[in-house]
């Protein structure tokens, strides 16, 4: 089988976002999304493991007319492998969820996930009730990916196989306050942001 670079994968799925909501699981997927330069819609979790999915939940039910991506890696979904259910009882058609894949706990040492043992993310995706669920494991593949992640294909859930090689890291904001007024403050304009 081979593999995907990872930050090649994101690079790609993030060109001509404008108005895509991205939620970035912790770690390796923030840096990823990061290196891609920052955005205000732009929402990266620095804690919370396992939580991308349910953010990006609540984000597009919140904002049924916007596209909402969450990107996050395999150690982080398999921490929130519940989320998937609730996620597909409740369909929100905007929310797309791609996991890289590298088989990998980067942030701990580089131990081996349980995708490395034969776990099947996008396999409990579909037993969850997700219908658009897919594995890729080649680039062009990433490029169509990309179209569905910005068009109007309802929920989907991706699986891209990417490499265990470490890239360099690339920081978003680490505070958490500011991050959350910001994405605020683009979806809703300023004035929603102060309304806490």
């Amino acid at each position: 089988m081979t593999v995907i670079d990872r930050r090649e994968a994101v690079r790609r799925l993030l060109t001509e976002r404008e108005g895509l909501v991205v939620v970035a699981g912790l770690g390796a997927s923030a840096y990823d999304v990061a290196a891609c330069g920052d955005t205000p819609l732009d929402f990266p979790l620095w804690g919370a493991m396992g939580g991308a999915a349910m953010v990006g939940l609540g984000l597009a039910i919140a904002q049924p007319s916007r596209a909402v991506l969450v990107v996050t890696g395999d150690g982080e979904m398999l921490m929130g492998l519940g989320s998937l259910a609730t996620i597909a009882v409740e369909r929100p058609a905007n929310l797309r969820i791609v996991v890289l894949d590298n088989e990998r706990f980067g942030e701990t040492g580089n131990q081996a996930t349980h995708t490395a043992f034969g776990t099947d993310l996008a396999g409990v995706a579909m037993a969850c009730g997700i219908a658009d669920v897919r594995t890729i494991t080649a680039i062009d593949d990433v490029d169509r990916l990309r179209m569905d992640v910005h068009g109007a294909v309802g929920l989907l859930f991706a699986v891209i196989k990417v490499a265990a090689d470490p890239e360099p890291r690339a920081l978003p904001p680490r505070d958490g306050p500011y991050l959350a007024h910001r994405v605020r403050a683009e979806l809703l304009g300023a004035a929603g942001a102060l309304d806490d």
